[in-house]
């Protein structure tokens, strides 16, 4: 019985064996966004898909152990970014693909989208907002069928009639309909609660509304409220029962208060956001996520001749210009920050921007990472990942430089590992 037990106790070794290697990365420099701090030849020891333990110095590898050198690169958690669109990018048809793309359009390009986030050093993404071709690309990621980010996707936005995100705006009125909460369009508390239900039954992670008009809706007010207050408290009410955050879309004052009074976690641009909704979100905890790059791109575009509708394009250079602005006066006053972009608003790919928009505006570049780790892990709610440190998940990446020297390094990115597989090295 003994022999037996010891052959069996061999073979489970030998089965087993593989997963008791450990892979070494020997950082030059490893940022600590918790402490906001550089730290100089560490070592970082994954197993599996865990961060095993953090090391001072440059371990020396076990037989079997493989290591990774990123002795002359700076080190970091896996970054978070909590606003994108992965099934679309902007581009001067983009209003005519409502009319010619069919589902399987959108699913084929956002396979392309969330590989070219991955590979930018964005490890997990909030998508706030798609046609629910979304909620399968995160499927088919989890499934490690298709390389991308973590993905947390609230599947289809919901919007009133008429709303910034009904989709059925600008239509002619034969083709308009009267889209319902299946489709995430509501009017009165029982509908939003209907919609928020409909969400669950599809598989969303968590839930988006319009809380205000939008820029890029084919609709004339980007700032007008759009909800009653009825309204989002049913929203919020329902979320909570389902275990939803909710994300709330908004420029305009009025919006912006009604949302944060209700309960969302976060509001989206807040672009006329004032010292009254600063004071409000300070004392309910409410997270602002920016999306200054957004603001930037829209406002570009716009001064394209034909690029938007012609109802879109005064919107967008009214509200695109003072993002940057407002998000300065947010973190001054001590609002909780995250760091998100819209991309899809602008080229994929290109997320890494927003850090050198912040860094303009007045944050520090660890703040900086620090808002798109740390921070953005605790509006989604996901304590797994954002910080390297034990028992963590592996989302480690790094790049060339410095940002503390040159904020411009975050688009340097050379490793990129998640889930403790590595996607990426150079």
């Amino acid at each position: 019985m003994r022999k037996i037990a010891c052959l069996l106790a061999l073979l489970i070794l030998v089965m087993t064996g593989t997963h008791a290697q450990k892979t070494l990365l020997h950082c030059g420099q490893l940022i600590d966004v918790k402490n906001l701090q550089t730290l100089k030849e560490m070592t970082i020891v994954v197993q599996g898909n865990k961060i095993l333990d953090v090391q001072k110095g440059y371990t020396a590898a076990a037989a079997g152990d493989q290591v990774i050198d990123l002795k002359n690169k700076t080190v970091m958690p896996g970054l978070i970014d909590m606003h994108v669109h992965l099934e679309s990018e902007t581009n001067p048809n983009r209003y005519m693909e409502t009319f010619t793309f069919n589902p399987a359009d959108y699913a084929f390009q956002s396979v392309v989208f969330a590989e070219r986030t991955l590979m930018t050093g964005f490890t997990a993404v909030r998508d706030l907002g798609g046609s629910g071709v979304n909620i399968a690309l995160r499927n088919a990621i989890n499934k490690n069928l298709i390389k991308g980010p973590r993905v947390y996707t609230a599947g289809k936005s919901i919007a009133t009639t008429g709303g910034h995100a009904d989709p059925t705006n600008g239509y002619r009125r034969d083709l308009m309909g009267d889209p319902g909460p299946d489709a995430g369009v509501v009017n009165g508390p029982d509908e939003a609660a209907k919609a928020v239900r409909q969400r669950y039954k599809e598989g969303s992670d968590v839930i988006k509304i319009t809380a205000s008009g939008g820029v890029l809706s084919v609709a004339k007010s980007g700032e007008n409220p759009q909800f009653t207050e009825a309204e989002i408290n049913a929203i919020v009410a329902t979320a909570k029962d389902y275990g939803f955050k909710v994300a709330a879309h908004c420029h305009g004052k009025e919006a912006m208060r009604r949302a944060v009074v209700a309960g969302v976690n976060s509001i989206e641009h807040g672009t006329y956001m004032d010292e009254e909704i600063r004071t409000l979100m300070k004392q309910r905890g409410t997270y602002f996520v920016p999306t200054i790059t957004a603001g930037k791109s829209v406002a570009d575009s716009a001064k394209k001749p034909g690029y938007f509708p012609d109802v879109v394009t005064p919107k967008a250079l009214a509200i695109g210009p003072k993002i940057q602005s407002t998000f300065a006066s947010a973190y001054k006053a001590g609002v909780k920050i995250a760091f998100g972009t819209d991309a899809g608003v602008y080229a994929h790919g290109k997320n890494w921007m927003e850090f050198v928009y912040m860094y303009e505006a007045g944050m520090p570049a660890l703040e900086t990472i620090r808002s798109a780790t740390l921070s953005a892990a605790d509006l989604l709610g996901d304590d797994r990942i954002g910080l390297i440190e034990k028992d963590k998940l592996a989302d480690i990446i790094a790049i060339d430089g410095d940002p503390v020297k040159d904020i411009r390094a975050m688009g340097k990115v050379k490793f990129v590992m998640k889930n403790g597989v590595v996607y990426k090295q150079e």
